[in-house]
């Protein structure tokens, strides 16, 4: 079945473990700057940079989402990346192969037309290793970048990021050295639109050791994603 229309479409991996304000801002923005009309949330089932750390099972962190983005109508929880069914009765099971954001962005794409757009957003810590990801030169092929920036970054900062292939030479990217990174990077190979002023100083790890310790999370997190998390007792 393909979408409706010809639309500008985001994709929003992570772990979302959990799912707060910070991220909610940064759609937001995403889809008032590119004119997204829907902007699908999709949770990773293993993170390839996360595989040595805990995280909550992933129906948590996907029933988390759904409730923090169920009164907004263009963002969609997404399976793309859930757990494949149980292995076959005997059969020893494999350990779950790592969600790459290039494979889940193809798939999706699988339903797109041709003049769709796909716009990936990410914050600007984790685009920070971008070069590093899965097939990153081509990712960059399939999709446009929405980036949270956030103080403290320049536009050089963000072009000497990408991968080695598409990074501007030093000498081009020199000027940019003290320029805020906001605007639109244009680059052959890249593009990327970098939203300033919708960083929130949100950490993760400080909601779990607060959902941990017993402390109010509704500042960090939507009240029915708190609600959740003492409910089912996440992050105890």
């Amino acid at each position: 079945m393909r979408l409706a229309g010809t639309m500008n479409i985001g994709l929003f991996g992570g772990t979302f473990d959990p799912i707060h304000r910070g991220h909610i801002a940064l759609a937001r923005a995403a889809q008032q700057r590119c004119k997204l009309s829907r902007i699908y949330f999709v949770p990773a089932n293993v993170p390839p940079h996360k595989e040595k750390h805990p995280i909550a099972p992933f129906l948590h962190r996907y029933a988390m989402i759904a409730l923090a983005t169920a009164q907004e109508k263009a963002f969609v929880p997404s399976l793309l990346e859930a757990p494949e069914g149980s292995a076959a009765a005997g059969r020893k099971e494999r350990a779950p192969r790592p969600n790459y954001t290039i494979d889940t962005v193809r798939r999706l794409k699988q339903t797109f037309k041709n003049s769709d757009r796909l716009f990936l957003l990410i914050g600007i810590d984790a685009f920070d290793d971008v070069a590093q990801w899965h097939q990153a030169e081509a990712l960059f092929r399939e999709c446009e970048f929405i980036v949270g920036s956030r103080p403290g970054y320049s536009l050089a900062d963000v072009a000497n990021a990408l991968p080695e292939r598409l990074r501007p030479r030093a000498e081009a990217t020199r000027p940019f050295q003290k320029q805020a990174a906001t605007g639109d990077l244009v680059l052959r190979g890249a593009t990327i639109h970098l939203l300033d002023q919708v960083h929130q100083p949100v950490s993760a790890t400080a909601i779990r050791a607060s959902a941990a310790a017993g402390k109010p999370l509704s500042r960090f997190v939507d009240t029915s994603v708190a609600d959740y998390i003492k409910k089912v007792g996440l992050y105890k």
